[in-house]
C-alpha cells in the first residue's frame, strides 16, 4: 500500500491521522499501522477491553503518560468500568513492588519456580468438582 491508501485508511478508522502515527517514516507506516490496527483494534484471543488493560499496567510500568492515557480511554471505549480501570492499576503497582523486592532479595529463582508449582497443583485440588 503506499502511504496515502495507509493514510486513507487510518482516517477511515480513526477519523483523523494523528501525529504519532504521521510522523512514521514511509517505509515504516504500513507495517506500523498494520500491526497497531489488527493488535489494538481488531479482534484476537484477548478480548480487546483486557487488551487496554494490561496497556494500561505497563503504561504504569514505564511510567509513560501517553500510553497510560491512550489504554485507559481505549479501555474505556471498550466497555471497562471506572472499578475495572482502578483495579488494573492496583494489579500493576502489586506487581512492581513485588516485582521490585524478589529482585532485590535475589531469591532463588528455582526455588521460587518449584514453591509456585507446588501452590498451583493445591490450588487446583482445592478447585476440583468432587465426583
Amino acid at each position: 500500500m503506499t502511504r496515502t491508501q495507509v493514510e486513507s485508511d487510518i482516517r477511515e478508522t480513526l477519523g483523523l491521522v494523528p501525529e504519532f502515527l504521521a510522523e512514521v517514516p514511509d517505509f515504516l507506516i504500513e507495517s506500523e499501522w498494520t500491526s497497531f490496527k489488527r493488535l489494538q483494534l481488531g479482534e484476537t484471543a484477548i478480548p480487546n477491553k483486557y487488551k487496554e488493560l494490561i496497556g494500561l499496567g505497563v503504561s504504569a510500568a514505564t511510567r509513560c503518560r501517553y500510553c497510560a492515557y491512550f489504554h485507559t480511554e481505549a479501555a474505556k471505549l471498550f466497555g471497562a468500568t471506572d472499578d475495572e480501570i482502578n483495579e488494573a492499576c492496583l494489579v500493576a503497582k502489586n506487581t512492581m513492588g513485588w516485582s521490585t523486592y524478589l529482585n532485590a532479595k535475589q531469591f532463588d529463582y528455582d526455588r521460587f519456580t518449584e514453591e509456585f508449582d507446588r501452590i498451583a497443583a493445591y490450588v487446583r485440588s482445592q478447585m476440583a468438582v468432587p465426583a
